[in-house]
C-alpha cells in the first residue's frame, strides 16, 4: 500500500500522525507553476476530532518553491508556510451540510474516503498558498545601461541654450 494513501476516517479515529518530505518535481501540477521544479515540501498530517466529534484532520506544509516574478521576469525562490484544518464527511450531501453548518471560514470539508491522497492534499494546500501574481517583495535592481560617449545624443535645447549665451 502506498505510504500516501490512508483510510481517512480511521486515520482520524486513532489519531494518527504522519510526516514527511516531498519533491515539488513529485507534484505535477506545482511543478507545473514553478521555474525549474525546485525545492522540496516538508508535511505534516494530525488526525482527530472537533468539538462537536467531526473527523478532523490537520495539515502543516513548509518548504520553498522556484517560480517567474511577474514584475522583473527573473526567477525567486518563494518560502511556504500553511496549515489547514479539514473536516471529513462521507458524501457530497453531508459535506455541503456541514460546510453550511460552520461559522469558520479557516475549516474546509472535504469527502474522506478509505483511500485519501496525502500527496493531492499536500499539493492542493500548496498551490492555494502561491500568490495569485508571484512577485519578489522588492525585485533586484538592474543597473540601467550607460551610453558611451557616441550614442549620446545632443540635445537641439542644449544648441539653443548656448546661442542664447
Amino acid at each position: 500500500m502506498n505510504a500516501l494513501l490512508i483510510d481517512a476516517f480511521e486515520f482520524c479515529r486513532l489519531k494518527e500522525r504522519r510526516e514527511g518530505e516531498v519533491a515539488v518535481a513529485g507534484l505535477p501540477r506545482l511543478a507545473e507553476e514553478s521555474v525549474n521544479k525546485f525545492g522540496n515540501l516538508d508535511w505534516s498530517l494530525q488526525g482527530g476530532a472537533d468539538e462537536q466529534g467531526h473527523s478532523r484532520l490537520i495539515l502543516k506544509i513548509t518548504g520553498s518553491v522556484k517560480l517567474m516574478c511577474q514584475r522583473c521576469l527573473t526567477p525567486f525562490v518563494l518560502d511556504i508556510s500553511s496549515e489547514s484544518t479539514l473536516l471529513l464527511a462521507r458524501d457530497e450531501a453531508s459535506a455541503d451540510a456541514l460546510d453550511a453548518s460552520l461559522d469558520d471560514d479557516e475549516i474546509e470539508v472535504i469527502v474522506g474516503s478509505k483511500t485519501l491522497d496525502i500527496a493531492g492534499l499536500i499539493e492542493d494546500e500548496a498551490l492555494l498558498a502561491l500568490p495569485l501574481s508571484p512577485k519578489h517583495e522588492i525585485c533586484p535592481d538592474h543597473l540601467p545601461r550607460v551610453p558611451s560617449e557616441e550614442e549620446q545624443k545632443v540635445s537641439p535645447f542644449a544648441v539653443l541654450k548656448k546661442l542664447k549665451q
